[in-house]
């Protein structure tokens, strides 16, 4: 019976922030702003006849919680509200704050747990030598993957040492 043999070696690295970002601008304003400088230097291409740009999104997700709280300050419901964009994270985490009939139903008062939410953003970058790795975002880490260029991750490392947010 044949072995697999290696044909690529691919890796990964994780940047555990200090402090999770702030709330959902921070972190919208951070991913835009990789998208838009472009700092790791990624190049456009084509695939299948679609032409890419050098950095974009693959995928997003953002989690919110309102809670339900009685006089007693006693959690008692819980709404989770995941969303794939910011403005649908937003509206539909305000339209439950804003609906008396659940608080109501449930017996408390809402109020969003803004330390709980979590948002998640994946960048897929083309890199000049051909490679093709993924940047991903989150509330309190940021993950290199799919790479196997050192370059790579000197270059993405070297722009995060830059981004207080992100020591």
């Amino acid at each position: 019976m044949a072995d697999f043999t290696t044909s690529t070696t691919t890796k990964s690295a994780i940047r555990s922030l200090a402090e999770p970002l702030a709330d959902v601008t921070a972190f919208d304003n951070l991913v835009q702003g990789v998208i838009a400088s472009n700092p790791f230097q990624c190049v456009t291409y084509n695939a299948k006849g679609v032409n890419h740009a050098p950095v974009e999104r693959s995928q997003e997700t953002y989690t919110a919680r309102v809670i339900y709280q009685d006089s007693d300050a006693n959690i008692v419901g819980l709404i989770t509200i995941r969303a794939g964009t910011i403005a649908a994270f937003t509206a539909v985490a305000n339209h439950i704050l804003a609906d008396a009939t659940v608080a109501t139903t449930l017996g408390g008062t809402a109020a969003r747990d803004s330390d709980s939410e979590k948002y998640t953003a994946t960048l897929k970058c083309h890199d000049q030598n051909g490679e093709i790795y993924f940047v991903d975002f989150a509330r309190d880490l940021v993950r290199l993957s799919s790479y196997s260029d050192e370059a790579i991750r000197s270059r993405v490392e070297t722009w995060a040492d830059t981004v207080p947010a992100l020591n």
